[in-house]
Protein backbone atom coordinates (compact mmCIF):
# COMPACT_ATOMS: atom_id res chain seq x y z
CA UNK A 1 0.00 0.00 0.00
CA UNK A 2 1.69 3.27 -0.85
CA UNK A 3 1.88 5.88 1.41
CA UNK A 4 -0.05 8.87 0.24
CA UNK A 5 2.35 10.96 2.85
CA UNK A 6 5.04 10.75 0.49
CA UNK A 7 5.93 13.48 -2.90
CA UNK A 8 4.42 11.75 -5.91
CA UNK A 9 6.81 11.10 -9.11
CA UNK A 10 5.25 10.56 -12.57
CA UNK A 11 8.41 8.28 -14.06
CA UNK A 12 8.09 8.82 -18.10
CA UNK A 13 11.70 8.62 -18.92
CA UNK A 14 12.11 6.81 -22.41
CA UNK A 15 14.25 7.19 -24.38
CA UNK A 16 16.07 6.20 -21.01
CA UNK A 17 15.07 4.29 -18.09
CA UNK A 18 15.06 4.44 -14.20
CA UNK A 19 17.62 1.18 -14.15
CA UNK A 20 20.11 3.53 -16.32
CA UNK A 21 19.49 6.65 -14.74
CA UNK A 22 20.20 5.41 -10.96
CA UNK A 23 22.51 2.67 -9.71
CA UNK A 24 20.19 0.04 -7.94
CA UNK A 25 20.82 1.23 -4.62
CA UNK A 26 20.18 4.60 -5.23
CA UNK A 27 16.71 3.45 -7.53
CA UNK A 28 15.93 1.69 -4.68
CA UNK A 29 16.09 4.69 -2.44
CA UNK A 30 14.14 7.14 -4.93
CA UNK A 31 11.51 4.31 -4.74
CA UNK A 32 11.45 4.18 -1.01
CA UNK A 33 11.34 8.10 -0.64
CA UNK A 34 8.69 8.79 -3.45
CA UNK A 35 5.31 7.29 -5.27
CA UNK A 36 6.62 6.46 -8.58
CA UNK A 37 3.86 6.12 -11.11
CA UNK A 38 5.68 4.42 -14.23
CA UNK A 39 4.25 4.91 -17.50
CA UNK A 40 4.90 6.42 -21.38
CA UNK A 41 5.21 9.95 -22.54
CA UNK A 42 2.03 9.67 -24.15
CA UNK A 43 0.29 7.86 -20.98
CA UNK A 44 1.13 11.10 -18.71
CA UNK A 45 -1.82 12.79 -19.98
CA UNK A 46 -3.65 9.62 -19.43
CA UNK A 47 -3.31 9.23 -15.98
CA UNK A 48 -5.87 9.35 -13.84
CA UNK A 49 -7.15 13.29 -12.34
CA UNK A 50 -6.34 12.32 -8.81
CA UNK A 51 -2.42 11.18 -9.85
CA UNK A 52 -2.19 14.73 -11.80
CA UNK A 53 -3.45 16.76 -9.26
CA UNK A 54 -0.69 15.31 -6.78
CA UNK A 55 2.44 15.14 -8.85
CA UNK A 56 5.05 17.17 -7.22
CA UNK A 57 7.79 16.14 -10.06
CA UNK A 58 8.05 14.58 -13.82
CA UNK A 59 10.91 11.94 -14.38
CA UNK A 60 11.42 12.42 -18.23
CA UNK A 61 10.62 14.78 -21.19
CA UNK A 62 6.68 13.88 -21.76
CA UNK A 63 4.06 15.90 -24.10
CA UNK A 64 2.10 18.08 -22.01
CA UNK A 65 -0.26 19.72 -23.07
CA UNK A 66 -1.75 23.15 -21.60
CA UNK A 67 -4.60 21.63 -20.57
CA UNK A 68 -3.16 18.53 -18.64
CA UNK A 69 -0.69 21.38 -17.37
CA UNK A 70 -4.01 23.08 -15.46
CA UNK A 71 -4.26 20.14 -13.82
CA UNK A 72 -0.94 19.36 -11.78
CA UNK A 73 -1.64 21.90 -9.19
CA UNK A 74 1.10 20.28 -7.15
CA UNK A 75 4.13 20.17 -10.03
CA UNK A 76 7.59 21.53 -9.14
CA UNK A 77 9.84 19.92 -11.55
CA UNK A 78 10.43 18.44 -14.69
CA UNK A 79 13.69 16.43 -14.55
CA UNK A 80 14.92 16.41 -18.89
CA UNK A 81 16.52 13.30 -18.61
CA UNK A 82 16.82 12.96 -22.41
CA UNK A 83 19.12 16.29 -22.36
CA UNK A 84 16.94 18.17 -25.87
CA UNK A 85 14.21 20.44 -24.83
CA UNK A 86 11.72 19.72 -26.79
CA UNK A 87 8.59 21.42 -28.05
CA UNK A 88 6.36 19.74 -26.24
CA UNK A 89 5.10 21.78 -23.37
CA UNK A 90 4.33 25.17 -22.46
CA UNK A 91 7.64 26.50 -21.22
CA UNK A 92 6.86 30.04 -20.67
CA UNK A 93 3.26 28.50 -18.50
CA UNK A 94 5.79 26.39 -16.26
CA UNK A 95 8.30 29.38 -15.63
CA UNK A 96 5.22 31.71 -14.94
CA UNK A 97 3.96 29.46 -12.09
CA UNK A 98 7.41 28.60 -11.01
CA UNK A 99 7.83 25.14 -12.32
CA UNK A 100 11.41 24.54 -13.17
CA UNK A 101 12.63 22.44 -16.27
CA UNK A 102 16.06 21.03 -15.62
CA UNK A 103 18.15 18.99 -17.84
CA UNK A 104 21.24 16.95 -17.86
CA UNK A 105 23.29 18.63 -20.20
CA UNK A 106 26.17 19.68 -17.97
CA UNK A 107 26.92 15.89 -16.84
CA UNK A 108 27.31 14.86 -20.76
CA UNK A 109 29.29 18.09 -21.63
CA UNK A 110 32.76 16.70 -20.80
CA UNK A 111 32.39 13.39 -22.52
CA UNK A 112 31.22 15.09 -25.70
CA UNK A 113 33.52 17.57 -25.36
CA UNK A 114 36.55 14.93 -24.97
CA UNK A 115 34.93 13.66 -28.44
CA UNK A 116 35.58 17.37 -30.18
CA UNK A 117 38.99 17.61 -29.07
CA UNK A 118 39.55 13.58 -30.42
CA UNK A 119 38.31 14.41 -34.16
CA UNK A 120 40.10 18.19 -34.16
CA UNK A 121 42.98 16.47 -33.53
CA UNK A 122 42.47 13.84 -35.86
CA UNK A 123 42.06 16.34 -38.42
CA UNK A 124 45.06 18.20 -37.66
CA UNK A 125 47.04 14.75 -38.15
CA UNK A 126 44.95 11.93 -40.54
CA UNK A 127 45.51 9.80 -37.45
CA UNK A 128 42.44 7.58 -39.45
CA UNK A 129 43.41 8.11 -42.71
CA UNK A 130 46.73 6.92 -41.61
CA UNK A 131 45.58 4.02 -40.38
CA UNK A 132 43.17 3.54 -42.81
CA UNK A 133 45.92 3.54 -45.57
CA UNK A 134 48.34 1.24 -43.40
CA UNK A 135 45.67 -1.77 -43.60
CA UNK A 136 45.80 -1.59 -46.91
CA UNK A 137 49.38 -1.36 -47.47
CA UNK A 138 49.35 1.96 -48.90
CA UNK A 139 50.83 4.19 -46.00
CA UNK A 140 53.12 7.23 -46.39
CA UNK A 141 56.79 8.15 -44.85
CA UNK A 142 58.15 11.13 -43.73
CA UNK A 143 57.12 14.51 -45.60
CA UNK A 144 54.40 12.45 -47.85
CA UNK A 145 52.63 11.70 -44.84
CA UNK A 146 52.50 14.75 -43.51
CA UNK A 147 51.94 17.22 -46.08
CA UNK A 148 48.78 18.45 -44.43
CA UNK A 149 49.53 18.05 -40.65
CA UNK A 150 48.98 20.95 -39.01
CA UNK A 151 49.19 21.59 -34.73
CA UNK A 152 46.05 22.34 -32.58
CA UNK A 153 48.56 23.80 -30.28
CA UNK A 154 48.41 27.54 -30.41
CA UNK A 155 46.00 27.43 -33.49
CA UNK A 156 42.83 29.95 -33.82
CA UNK A 157 39.91 28.57 -33.18
CA UNK A 158 36.24 29.29 -33.19
CA UNK A 159 33.38 27.85 -31.05
CA UNK A 160 29.62 28.64 -32.00
CA UNK A 161 27.40 28.29 -29.08
CA UNK A 162 29.12 28.24 -25.80
CA UNK A 163 26.93 26.20 -23.22
CA UNK A 164 27.69 23.77 -20.94
CA UNK A 165 29.61 21.89 -23.73
CA UNK A 166 31.17 25.18 -25.01
CA UNK A 167 32.59 25.74 -22.03
CA UNK A 168 33.50 21.90 -21.57
CA UNK A 169 34.94 22.60 -24.66
CA UNK A 170 37.01 25.26 -23.98
CA UNK A 171 38.44 23.92 -20.77
CA UNK A 172 40.07 20.99 -22.88
CA UNK A 173 41.20 23.50 -25.37
CA UNK A 174 43.31 26.04 -22.84
CA UNK A 175 46.28 23.63 -22.52
CA UNK A 176 46.42 23.81 -25.98
CA UNK A 177 47.34 27.27 -25.76
CA UNK A 178 44.40 28.31 -28.86
CA UNK A 179 43.47 31.71 -29.68
CA UNK A 180 39.67 30.87 -29.14
CA UNK A 181 36.64 33.29 -30.47
CA UNK A 182 33.33 32.72 -29.68
CA UNK A 183 29.90 33.80 -31.53
CA UNK A 184 26.65 32.98 -29.02
CA UNK A 185 23.94 35.66 -29.38
CA UNK A 186 22.67 34.83 -26.33
CA UNK A 187 25.49 35.71 -23.91
CA UNK A 188 26.75 38.88 -23.31
CA UNK A 189 30.64 39.63 -23.95
CA UNK A 190 31.42 39.61 -20.01
CA UNK A 191 30.89 36.41 -20.08
CA UNK A 192 32.78 34.99 -22.49
CA UNK A 193 35.99 37.31 -21.52
CA UNK A 194 35.23 35.89 -18.15
CA UNK A 195 36.00 32.72 -19.70
CA UNK A 196 39.12 33.48 -21.49
CA UNK A 197 37.38 33.63 -24.63
CA UNK A 198 37.11 36.71 -27.34
CA UNK A 199 33.95 37.48 -28.33
CA UNK A 200 33.22 37.48 -31.97
CA UNK A 201 30.77 37.39 -34.57
CA UNK A 202 29.68 34.76 -36.75
CA UNK A 203 31.10 35.69 -40.23
CA UNK A 204 34.98 36.39 -37.74
CA UNK A 205 34.47 32.94 -36.09
CA UNK A 206 34.14 31.29 -39.64
CA UNK A 207 36.48 33.36 -41.59
CA UNK A 208 39.37 33.28 -38.71
CA UNK A 209 39.91 29.84 -37.40
CA UNK A 210 41.67 26.88 -38.44
CA UNK A 211 39.36 24.55 -36.30
CA UNK A 212 35.51 25.70 -36.31
CA UNK A 213 33.41 23.71 -33.44
CA UNK A 214 29.42 23.54 -33.45
CA UNK A 215 27.75 23.10 -30.04
CA UNK A 216 24.67 25.27 -30.45
CA UNK A 217 21.42 24.40 -29.46
CA UNK A 218 18.71 24.01 -32.23
CA UNK A 219 16.12 27.06 -32.47
CA UNK A 220 13.25 27.91 -34.30
CA UNK A 221 15.18 30.53 -35.57
CA UNK A 222 18.59 28.78 -36.22
CA UNK A 223 17.36 25.83 -38.65
CA UNK A 224 20.04 25.41 -40.93
CA UNK A 225 21.84 28.65 -40.58
CA UNK A 226 25.06 27.18 -41.73
CA UNK A 227 25.02 26.70 -45.46
CA UNK A 228 26.69 26.87 -48.18
CA UNK A 229 27.86 30.58 -47.75
CA UNK A 230 29.28 29.87 -44.05
CA UNK A 231 31.57 26.71 -45.53
CA UNK A 232 32.46 28.67 -48.61
CA UNK A 233 33.75 31.62 -46.60
CA UNK A 234 35.90 29.43 -44.54
CA UNK A 235 39.44 29.56 -44.34
CA UNK A 236 41.73 26.75 -46.61
CA UNK A 237 42.00 23.97 -45.21
CA UNK A 238 39.53 24.27 -41.78
CA UNK A 239 37.99 21.39 -40.01
CA UNK A 240 34.23 22.05 -39.52
CA UNK A 241 33.23 19.69 -36.02
CA UNK A 242 29.47 19.60 -35.54
CA UNK A 243 29.26 18.08 -32.09
CA UNK A 244 25.62 19.49 -31.33
CA UNK A 245 22.04 18.84 -32.97
CA UNK A 246 22.23 18.36 -36.94
CA UNK A 247 19.51 20.51 -37.01
CA UNK A 248 21.66 24.16 -37.42
CA UNK A 249 23.33 22.83 -40.38
CA UNK A 250 22.51 22.82 -44.35
CA UNK A 251 23.45 18.96 -44.80
CA UNK A 252 22.82 18.72 -48.55
CA UNK A 253 25.09 22.11 -48.34
CA UNK A 254 27.93 20.65 -46.16
CA UNK A 255 28.32 17.78 -48.36
CA UNK A 256 28.51 19.20 -51.25
CA UNK A 257 31.61 21.64 -49.73
CA UNK A 258 32.97 18.59 -48.98
CA UNK A 259 32.90 17.28 -52.11
CA UNK A 260 33.57 20.18 -54.13
CA UNK A 261 36.73 21.47 -51.64
CA UNK A 262 38.32 18.16 -50.42
CA UNK A 263 41.15 20.34 -49.09
CA UNK A 264 38.66 21.12 -45.95
CA UNK A 265 37.72 18.22 -44.02
CA UNK A 266 34.45 18.03 -42.08
CA UNK A 267 33.83 15.65 -38.59
CA UNK A 268 30.59 15.40 -37.17
CA UNK A 269 29.33 13.42 -34.23
CA UNK A 270 25.34 11.85 -35.52
CA UNK A 271 23.75 12.77 -32.28
CA UNK A 272 20.45 11.19 -31.59
CA UNK A 273 17.86 11.78 -34.27
CA UNK A 274 20.94 13.57 -36.74
CA UNK A 275 19.86 13.79 -40.18
CA UNK A 276 16.45 13.02 -39.84
CA UNK A 277 16.45 9.68 -38.30
CA UNK A 278 14.12 8.76 -35.52
CA UNK A 279 15.17 10.13 -31.35
CA UNK A 280 16.70 7.40 -28.97
CA UNK A 281 16.88 3.50 -29.34
CA UNK A 282 16.75 3.39 -33.17
CA UNK A 283 19.49 3.27 -34.33
CA UNK A 284 19.48 1.21 -37.26
CA UNK A 285 16.89 3.27 -38.52
CA UNK A 286 18.89 6.82 -38.21
CA UNK A 287 21.78 5.14 -39.97
CA UNK A 288 20.03 4.49 -43.51
CA UNK A 289 19.21 8.09 -42.80
CA UNK A 290 22.37 9.17 -43.60
CA UNK A 291 22.68 8.02 -47.26
CA UNK A 292 25.65 6.24 -49.15
CA UNK A 293 26.85 9.85 -50.38
CA UNK A 294 27.39 10.86 -46.46
CA UNK A 295 28.66 7.81 -45.37
CA UNK A 296 31.23 6.99 -48.12
CA UNK A 297 32.18 10.87 -48.54
CA UNK A 298 36.47 11.65 -48.23
CA UNK A 299 36.91 13.75 -45.58
CA UNK A 300 34.38 13.42 -43.58
CA UNK A 301 34.98 11.32 -39.83
CA UNK A 302 31.08 10.50 -38.49
CA UNK A 303 30.80 8.58 -34.91
CA UNK A 304 27.31 8.17 -33.54
CA UNK A 305 26.08 9.99 -30.00
CA UNK A 306 27.06 6.79 -28.00
CA UNK A 307 30.80 7.87 -28.73
CA UNK A 308 29.64 10.93 -26.88
CA UNK A 309 27.08 10.40 -24.37
CA UNK A 310 28.97 8.05 -21.93
CA UNK A 311 27.18 4.74 -22.56
CA UNK A 312 28.24 1.30 -23.58
CA UNK A 313 25.67 -1.33 -24.86
CA UNK A 314 21.20 -0.07 -25.06
CA UNK A 315 21.27 -0.60 -20.96
CA UNK A 316 24.50 -0.41 -19.59
CA UNK A 317 26.94 2.70 -18.10
CA UNK A 318 30.15 2.44 -20.29
CA UNK A 319 32.84 1.15 -17.95
CA UNK A 320 35.84 3.83 -16.50
CA UNK A 321 35.58 7.46 -17.11
CA UNK A 322 32.37 7.69 -19.07
CA UNK A 323 30.64 5.58 -15.97
CA UNK A 324 31.97 8.38 -13.75
CA UNK A 325 30.27 10.77 -15.85
CA UNK A 326 26.91 8.28 -15.64
CA UNK A 327 26.94 8.31 -12.57
CA UNK A 328 27.25 11.94 -11.91
CA UNK A 329 24.27 12.22 -13.53
CA UNK A 330 22.08 9.99 -11.43
CA UNK A 331 23.58 11.71 -8.16
CA UNK A 332 22.32 15.05 -9.84
CA UNK A 333 18.48 13.39 -10.29
CA UNK A 334 19.17 11.63 -6.83
CA UNK A 335 20.15 14.93 -4.84
CA UNK A 336 18.22 17.33 -6.56
CA UNK A 337 14.46 14.89 -5.27
CA UNK A 338 16.07 14.66 -2.01
CA UNK A 339 16.50 18.55 -2.13
CA UNK A 340 12.65 19.03 -2.14
CA UNK A 341 12.18 21.22 -5.00
CA UNK A 342 13.49 24.50 -6.83
CA UNK A 343 13.87 26.74 -4.43
CA UNK A 344 17.20 25.74 -3.89
CA UNK A 345 18.67 26.52 -7.49
CA UNK A 346 21.72 28.29 -7.04
CA UNK A 347 23.79 30.15 -9.83
CA UNK A 348 21.67 28.56 -12.49
CA UNK A 349 22.17 24.90 -11.55
CA UNK A 350 20.11 22.65 -10.01
CA UNK A 351 21.83 19.85 -8.03
CA UNK A 352 24.41 19.59 -10.20
CA UNK A 353 21.69 19.60 -13.65
CA UNK A 354 21.34 23.00 -15.81
CA UNK A 355 18.06 24.38 -15.06
CA UNK A 356 16.81 25.77 -18.46
CA UNK A 357 14.48 28.15 -16.46
CA UNK A 358 17.78 30.50 -16.10
CA UNK A 359 16.57 32.11 -19.79
CA UNK A 360 13.24 31.39 -20.41
CA UNK A 361 13.10 33.70 -22.93
CA UNK A 362 14.97 31.14 -25.34
CA UNK A 363 13.85 28.10 -24.31
CA UNK A 364 10.54 29.34 -25.96
CA UNK A 365 11.57 28.76 -29.53
CA UNK A 366 13.44 25.42 -29.08
CA UNK A 367 11.55 23.35 -31.77
CA UNK A 368 11.51 19.58 -31.86
CA UNK A 369 14.52 19.58 -34.87
CA UNK A 370 15.22 15.87 -34.42
CA UNK A 371 11.91 14.20 -34.84
CA UNK A 372 11.43 12.01 -36.82
CA UNK A 373 9.52 13.57 -40.24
Amino acid sequence: MPNKTLPLVISAPEPRSLELIFTPPQLARFKAKYRVVETTPDGVAKLPADVLDEARYIVGQPPISPETLDTMTALRCVFNVETNLLNNMPYETLFARGIHVVTTGLVFAEPVAELGLAMALNLARDIVDADLAFRKGEELWGGDGNQTARLLSGADVGIIGFGDLGRALNRLLTGFRTRTKVFDPWLPPSILIDNGVEPASLDEVLTQSDFVFVVASVTSENQGFLGADAFASMRKGAAFILLSRAGVVDFPALMAAVKKRPHRRRQRRLSRGAAGGRPSGSHPARLPALGPPRRRARHCLQADGGHGAGRHGPDRPRPAAAALQARRARDGVTHALQAGGPELTEGGRFAGLSVAGETPHTIHRLTPAMAAP
